[in-house]
């Protein structure tokens, strides 16, 4: 009986690899671990986003043939948008199974599902940072492919609207911090028009943050709240000034920093349908227009048997529909 006879046991099937990998232990970034973005599974592989104005709102997604959303009587728009397929292989060789059974403490199965949930868990981990480099992406309003230079979206471009920008003047001496973080706020405010929040976060690059907590009006704010300890302590973690948590954002991939050094991004937090991720079904035949997971999990003998291939996929696609209201602020 061939050694990878063990693969034909449902507990390797596309539905069971799907759920281990879904309960992986998950080490999320920062920006995923907030849960500024909300997710949800979509059966299809667009999501249809309605511009009127400046104002945008989500367009619920329907079953082919049924009556579809009444739309607004004003001119509007509808921009489709189309997920991000990302696979990921991975393979089993023959003799690594037998190493497995050799070594196997309890059965032949548990060992070799050591195995694979191992492997899941590296290609698991790898989509995650993606899905955080994406995220991040979409609050700069341009989302990168994973060589840091091909652009995939702007978000700018796609809703026909530009960026706003703040000056902070953190590298003069003489600004009141204070006051321009209140101006920033205001443009956050204009650009949500009659939207709500509930916070404001800045996501900050490496020297703006130095330039931010080191400026003597920041220092002088702090000098005498709690005997100064937030002048004693490490801050990067976030802390509050003007009514907005200011934190550093450590992220980099292939040599380039999510955040450049000398900017930060002021997003508002708590805006319903502001920031979502939403997750398609994988490009198999048993998950057509079932409604999407995060992560799918396959495998596939090799030819001549001599292993099987793994592949784990997630199809997401994360958007900032507001994408006027996110500020990116510079230093100088």
């Amino acid at each position: 009986m061939s050694a990878l006879d063990i693969f034909n046991d449902d507990a390797f099937s596309l539905r069971e690899l799907t759920a281990a990998i879904n309960e992986t232990s998950y080490v999320p970034g920062r920006i995923s671990s907030q849960g500024l973005f909300q997710e949800r599974g979509i059966t299809t592989t667009t999501v249809q986003i309605e511009k009127k104005g400046d104002t945008l709102s989500l367009v619920p997604s329907m079953p082919r043939g049924s009556v579809g959303k009444v739309a607004a009587r004003s001119k509007s728009q509808l921009i489709p948008f189309n997920v991000v397929h990302l696979p990921q292989t991975d393979s089993i060789l023959a003799d690594e199974v037998q190493n497995a059974r050799e070594f196997g403490s309890d059965s032949q199965l548990k060992g070799v599902q050591t195995l694979v949930n191992e492997q899941f868990g590296v290609m698991r981990r790898n989509i995650d940072v993606t899905i955080e480099y994406q995220r991040i992406g979409a609050i700069k309003g341009s989302i990168m492919d994973a060589d840091g230079t091909t652009e995939l979206l702007n978000l700018y471009t796609a809703f026909g609207v530009s960026q706003q920008t703040h000056n902070m003047k953190l590298t003069t001496g003489s600004t009141k911090v204070r006051v321009e973080a209140i101006k920033a706020k205001r443009l956050v405010e204009d650009a949500l028009g009659g939207a709500m929040y509930t916070g404001l976060r800045a996501y900050c690059g490496k020297t703006f943050f130095e330039n931010l907590i080191s400026h003597a009006d920041v220092e002088k704010a702090y000098e005498r709240w709690l005997d100064g300890e937030a002048l004693r302590n490490d801050p990067r973690a976030g802390f509050p000034f003007a009514g907005i948590i200011w934190e550093e954002y450590r992220g980099n991939v292939s040599g380039i920093d999510f955040v450049a050094d000398g900017e930060a991004y002021l997003v508002p937090e708590g805006v319903p349908d502001m920031f979502i991720t939403r997750f398609a079904p994988a490009d198999y035949m048993e998950t057509v227009n079932t409604i999407g997971l995060p992560y799918y999990a396959m495998q596939e003998r090799m030819a001549k048997d001599k292993g099987v291939e793994l592949e784990a996929q997630s199809n997401p696609l994360n958007l900032n529909c507001r994408p006027r209201a996110v500020i990116k602020l510079t230093e100088s």
